[in-house]
């Protein structure tokens, strides 16, 4: 922990925060903390069994990890 902060370092998280709430959270305007909580778990849920993602060749992140968990035993 004692090297100099990269703005890259964080990228990957700072997309999927942006797509969540530009996919979810200001579409339905939670009412309280305990919906709140309900639709980042569907999101969740959404992003990695459903939304296919161009930098994963077209597949969910659960299609690719199984794709290529397979491959990488032959």
């Amino acid at each position: 922990m004692s090297r100099k902060g990269n703005c890259l370092d964080n990228a990957c998280i700072e997309s999927f925060f942006g797509h969540l709430k530009s996919e979810s959270i200001y579409l339905e305007s939670p009412k309280n903390y305990e919906h709140l909580k309900i639709i980042i778990k569907d999101y969740i849920n959404y992003y990695n069994n459903d939304r296919m993602q161009i930098g994963l060749n077209k597949m969910t992140p659960i299609e690719y990890r199984r794709h290529y968990e397979k491959t990488a035993f032959l």
